[in-house]
């Protein structure tokens, strides 16, 4: 039975080329794009979690709030991880990682700029779950590959590049940057790209001596703990209050010499929260994190489109199977003659689906296959679709065809397998009822209303994309040459900057770590009017130098820059405009003066020489907030204003001067306006792939709309003639046949509309500065998807229109 079902189900695939191609490629899209949007959101969801413990894991992170704003930290004090595993017993393994950036690197006179290194603790190879290859007195768990002072692991890759070969083991590195040496003990596999933190090197943490600080003041060590199986993390995380009352009390009143309830009771707090390892990548919004973190709206819109996509293509199933009733009625009014069963002809069309999803899901994998290297380089993953190394994949697409080829068949099935044999057999035209004549109505409105909101809020991604690329932001980010980690010069660092200014395409040069765009130093800075000590408010510090706002073309809103002929600047301070407004200062700042105490609790007191108008040194998500610029010498990055046209010309000599100084690192640059759209590039990708499928979802529904407009342009054959002998015009016929759709599409744009500007304001919710939403959007994505349907019916009906009527009417 299943053989003749097989087979007649391809003679009408066959016989029905046309729709049979309709459906194979609108479905064999909408399959690929699923498939492709479920391994990015799989990958993404499947961060961290290739760690055993990974349930168990949870990471320490610092929270608090004060006049000024908000402190989110994902690092920590030095003595937490000790501390907690100490005073709690639940803990049962604690861990820290300490960055390290990128040094200079040689071994064996060979020189080496491109690894990343991390401290961390000896026992961080029994938290995370980094198989250890090959080592010194590893044992089974790695458990003293870094343990003694100076010694370092390495991953594969980095194995692999420094030695080649040869056995890495007991081999030194020499970290130049730091004038120290570490000796290999162990060899890891890579860490995974679905890893939250990714290093190439591992340095034993007892190398550092503020590693064994006890200050509760200071940070930069990422803590991690592992708790019991099934415990909830928020049951510890209750109690520690009572770490931040007992430990970092004490230390907090000897700085700012009030107590802890008395800093509370000004409107600030702190305090030492958890949160999930598994949690991290998505849902995490903290400063100075590991590594870019991703974003769950965008899993969910993603998702949402993948299955979008799979609803249209199914509904143009559902509506060409339904819609082509009638040159099915004859056979199932036959068949029911001859005995069959209601049952059998429901498992014949069920079969019909199966075959014709069977080949779309085969021509989706290879579209999958195509496109995937496109789409890993759009979304910066490494998504492979892998049959071997992945034994789930196959019977998982198996039982996804199986689903989408049920899902598609069910209802027409059922449809088809209900007709009445007399009234089919009497040779009456069959054209459906008015319930599948709603239901293909209401299926179409499905799909022009997903079409119509993925419109809108392609339109809106892309306007605020615009807004964020155009904004006046404060400062002058076009031919603004960055130069980074230029202290690897030493000595030679201001000669070098020296140089520059003599070099006529130059304009000005300045010397700070500090950046308002791209990755920058960022130091939290607690200062109070010396007037009033319980003032305290929080502010990001700038060390910059004489020619820093200048450089940036920023512009003062009160009183002078730093200058070489007030011998007093080294303690004077320039306040930005919301932190002179946070303090109360908006009209008369200048002249005022700002105290700070250190963790010893000495003061240092500065006073405001100028206010700096407002410029956004944070990404365009958050509002500005309180700043202070103080004159110091932060080396390391060299930022120059340029003007020439010949910038490859400049380019050429700076590296030639570069080279004249050292050779251990390579000559860099950037551009702030690049390092500035470097920042929005997770919005830009995600617009970009947002729109890539709103075009695939319109092809999609247009596919289906084109095979309805042909079934209902040959129903209506006889009714065309009898229109045209009666001296109807092409114009008037077109657009009897074209109206029944526009009215679908209207009744879509009038659902889309709120749904849409509903969503797209959500989304906007996550960005300080934004775009409102105009009405002309919504007008544009309905003349749009009343075009689209004009251009996919017209086709068919113009078609229809020309034709001779003594043909049409010699039917039947």
């Amino acid at each position: 039975m299943v053989r003749s079902y097989l087979k007649i189900a391809w003679r009408n695939l066959t016989r029905n080329k046309a729709f049979s191609a309709i459906n194979i490629i609108g479905l064999a899209i909408g399959l690929a794009t699923c498939l492709l949007i479920s391994l990015f959101v799989l990958d993404e969801l499947s961060y961290d979690r290739f760690n055993a413990k990974a349930d168990q894991i949870v990471r320490v992170v610092f929270k608090g709030t004060s006049a000024g704003g908000k402190m989110n930290e994902a690092h920590v004090m030095p003595p937490t991880a000790q501390t907690l595993k100490a005073d709690y017993p639940e803990v049962l393994d604690a861990t820290r990682i300490r960055l390290g950036g990128s040094p200079v690197i040689t071994i064996d006179n060979k020189t080496f700029r491109d690894a990343t290194v991390a401290f961390t603790d000896a026992n961080f190879f029994q938290v995370f779950t980094l198989p250890l290859l090959t080592g010194r007195d590893a044992g089974p768990n790695a458990k003293t590959v870094l343990t003694r002072p100076n010694t370092a692991v390495i991953t594969k890759a980095m194995a692999s590049k420094y030695f080649g070969d040869q056995d890495p083991i007991g081999k030194i590195i020499t970290m130049k940057s730091w004038q120290s040496t570490y000796q290999v003990t162990g060899v890891i596999d890579n860490v995974p790209t679905n890893s939250h933190f990714h290093f190439d090197l591992f340095l034993s943490m007892s190398s550092l001596p503020e590693a064994k600080s006890t200050s509760w003041l200071t940070s930069e060590f990422f803590t991690y703990l592992v708790l019991p199986e099934g415990y909830d993390y928020k049951r510890l995380e209750a109690k520690l209050p009572q770490v931040v009352e007992k430990y970092m009390g004490p230390q907090l009143q000897q700085s700012m010499g009030m107590t802890l309830a008395q800093f509370r009771q000004k409107g600030n707090d702190i305090g030492l929260f958890l949160q999930p390892l598994t949690a991290i990548h998505l849902h995490s919004d903290f400063g100075f994190d590991l590594s870019p973190a991703g974003n769950s709206q965008y899993v969910y819109l993603f998702g949402s489109i993948a299955l979008f996509m799979l609803l249209i293509a199914c509904i143009n199933f559902m509506n060409l199977s339904t819609a082509g009733a009638s040159k099915r009625a004859k056979e199932v009014g036959i068949r029911k003659v001859l005995g069959s069963m209601r049952q059998s002809l429901t498992g014949q069309f069920l079969v019909e689906s199966l075959v014709l999803t069977a080949v779309a899901l085969i021509l989706a994998i290879g579209l999958v296959y195509a496109t995937l290297p496109a789409f890993n380089r759009l979304a910066d993953k490494t998504l492979t679709l892998n049959f071997l190394t992945n034994p789930w994949l196959l019977p998982g697409l198996l039982l996804f065809g199986l689903a989408v080829g049920v899902l598609a068949g069910s209802y027409p099935a059922f449809f088809l397998s209900s007709f009445k044999p007399i009234l089919v057999l009497k040779g009456a035209k069959f054209t459906g009822n008015s319930n599948s004549i709603s239901l293909r109505s209401g299926l179409v409105i499905i799909q022009f209303f997903i079409s119509i909101t993925l419109m809108i809020g392609t339109t809106v991604v892309y306007r605020q994309l615009d807004y964020i690329q155009n904004k006046k932001l404060g400062y002058d980010k076009e031919q603004v040459l960055v130069l980074p980690e230029t202290w690897l010069l030493g000595k030679n660092e201001e000669a070098f900057r020296n140089q520059l200014m003599q070099d006529s395409r130059v304009v000005n040069v300045s010397t700070s770590g500090y950046l308002p765009a791209g990755p920058s130093n960022n130091n939290n800075f607690f200062v109070y009017p010396e007037s009033n000590a319980t003032q305290i408010i929080k502010t990001l510090r700038y060390d910059v130098d004489y020619a820093y706002i200048p450089t940036l073309g920023m512009k003062l809103a009160a009183g002078r820059n730093f200058s070489k002929t007030y011998g007093t600047d080294s303690s004077g301070i320039i306040l930005n405009e919301t932190a002179a407004k946070t303090l109360g200062w908006t009209k008369n700042a200048l002249g005022k003066t700002l105290s700070r105490a250190n963790n010893e609790g000495n003061v240092t007191t500065y006073r405001v020489i100028g206010v700096v108008k407002d410029f956004h040194f944070k990404s365009l998500h958050e509002p500005i907030s309180p700043l202070v610029m103080l004159l110091g010498n932060s080396s390391g990055t060299v930022i120059a204003k340029v003007k020439t046209k010949d910038l490859a010309g400049l380019l050429a000599s700076l590296k030639k001067q570069w080279n004249q100084f050292t050779t251990d690192a390579p000559f860099t640059y950037a551009f702030l306006d690049e390092r500035f759209n470097a920042t929005y590039q997770t919005e830009q990708k995600t617009g970009l792939i947002l729109g890539i499928f709103a075009g695939l979802t319109i092809f999609v529904a247009c596919l289906g709309l084109f095979g309805l407009a042909t079934f209902m342009a040959e129903q209506r054959t006889k009714e065309i003639g009898v229109r045209k002998v009666l001296g109807a015009s092409v114009a008037s016929i077109v657009g009897l046949l074209s109206k029944d759709f526009l009215k679908l599409v209207a009744i879509a744009l009038v659902i889309a509309v709120p749904v849409a500007w509903y969503g797209m304001n959500q989304w906007l919710q996550d960005f300080a500065y934004r775009i409102d939403i105009a009405w002309w959007v919504f007008l544009l994505a309905g003349m749009l998807a009343i075009g689209i349907a004009l251009l996919t019916v017209s086709f068919q009906s113009i078609k229809a229109a020309l034709m001779n009527p003594v043909n049409s009417l010699k039917t039947e």
